[in-house]
């Protein structure tokens, strides 16, 4: 099933499953229950982020090829940070980059999101998968002057301005993805293509990132864990390519849709 979440044109808000055809049959319930599939046909004014998360997780140099553009070593364990959910923002709507906390080094990065749909703590390898409602496109958009020059040794300021983490078009359910490490993934930036790899090169797939992200931690229901970005990013680019108003990015992830977001500078 593909989930969207939308709002009508009396501005409610409600989850529907996106049809073969473009349209949208209503849901009821809880999306992290049982949701149920009406006849009844969704009003969808606008596309909004599929889930509000409940916390953002984030793995970084999760991609070989990626790793070896930025010169870093494969690492022995999962490189973890976090974005605030004030990050969040709607398949359509800007990425604004930074004018009061001013940045000049904006960049793209698509990722594989993952969605946990049930309280998960301990898992294993074998069953961290049973914990997973779905996936979708994301773009851990970053600031990297601020952070690697001016985030004082850390990575969350340069990831946790207001519309950096996009997200979308749909959350697609697991029994539509068996495998999520077969995905092919990509950033098309005005057109162009930046990015273009596969999920197969994660060096930790989503099992174990499941494993090793609710070992003696509960991930509650509705935390999403941005997976990675593959080798072409803006930063690698030669020369440098940093985004700027007037933009269009667009995150293309396999079964799951086309996540496209305008450029604009925060007013």
């Amino acid at each position: 099933m593909k989930i969207i979440r939308y709002q009508d044109k009396q501005g409610s808000v409600g989850y529907a499953a996106q049809q073969a055809d473009g349209s949208a049959l209503k849901l009821t319930g809880d999306i992290y229950g049982s949701p149920k599939l009406t006849t009844e046909k969704a009003d969808v004014a606008k596309l909004l982020a599929p889930v509000q998360p409940s916390s953002i997780i984030c793995i970084g140099l999760n991609y070989r090829k990626h790793a070896e553009e930025t010169n870093a070593k494969f690492p022995e364990v999962p490189i973890v940070f976090f974005k605030g959910i004030n990050t969040l923002q709607n398949p359509g709507d800007a990425i604004e980059i930074p004018t009061h906390m001013r940045s000049d080094e904006v960049d793209y990065e698509c990722e594989l999101a993952v969605v946990i749909g049930r309280a998960c703590k301990n898992a294993t390898r074998q069953n961290a998968l049973s914990y997973v409602l779905g996936y979708m496109c994301a773009n851990d958009v970053s600031a990297r002057d601020w952070q690697i020059k001016r985030g004082g040794g850390q990575w969350c300021r340069g990831k946790s301005f207001d519309t950096f983490s996009p997200l979308g078009p749909a959350l697609v359910t697991t029994d539509e993805i068996p495998n999520p490490n077969t995905l092919k993934i990509r950033t098309v930036l005005n057109g162009e293509v930046m990015q273009d790899w596969n999920t197969n090169d994660m060096i930790f797939d989503i099992p174990t990132l499941i494993e090793f992200l609710s070992g003696s931690t509960t991930l509650l229901p509705g935390t999403v864990i941005l997976t990675g970005t593959p080798h072409g990013v803006g930063m690698a680019q030669k020369p440098q390519r940093w985004l700027k108003p007037g933009d269009s990015v667009t995150i293309e992830i396999e079964k799951i849709g086309a996540l496209i977001n305008p450029v604009v500078n925060e007013i």
